[in-house]
């Protein structure tokens, strides 16, 4: 089956950019799928009852150490506590983690949106209204407003616990 994928702009309307058949591309490529997204915490148990309150569950939690995790890394020493999220789903997780050596050397959380790196996690939601009014009530900031996105999404970012930043989703229209 062929696929369209789409370019959206500030118009009206969807703009094609690239047809391509996705089965051909996919034989070339070696890609399995994408396994997480880590994400550097202060508290632990913070940002797994944030997550949670999305719809997250907890798959487990561990330590990581040892020379294996450092030649991985390439810190020279590291201990770290970390919590795997997983989606309802079950097809993406974040991987939550804690250093407790070294010590974390940088902090973004409170970056804008138009800053450089990686900066946020988007979920679909099925009641975007009833997840922010309870993020917010666990102490979450929404960032600027709920909007429609044509007749496609309502959107939104939240500020979470430690200042992390999501994007929520409800897809509306077509569903």
């Amino acid at each position: 089956m062929e696929r369209i994928n789409y370019l959206f702009t500030s118009e009206t309307k969807k703009k094609p950019i690239e047809k391509f058949n996705k089965n051909k591309i996919m034989s070339k490529n070696k890609l399995l799928r994408m396994d997480n997204v880590g994400i550097v915490v202060e508290s632990l148990d913070d940002a797994i009852a944030f997550f949670s309150v999305i719809g997250l569950k907890l798959e487990g939690r561990g330590k990581v150490e040892g020379e294996w995790a450092c030649r991985v890394t390439g810190l020279n020493s590291q201990n770290v506590e970390i919590a795997m999220m997983i989606t309802p789903d079950g097809h993406s997780r974040i991987e939550l983690s804690k250093f407790i050596t070294p010590p974390t050397v940088s902090d973004h959380r409170n970056a804008p949106v138009n800053a450089l790196g990686y900066l946020r996690a988007m979920f679909t939601v099925e009641d975007i209204d009833e997840m922010v009014s309870r993020l917010i009530e666990q102490g979450s900031q929404l960032v600027g407003e709920i909007v429609q996105y044509q007749n496609s999404y309502r959107l939104c970012y939240i500020r979470g616990t430690e200042g992390l930043l999501v994007g929520l989703a409800e897809e509306i229209g077509g569903k």
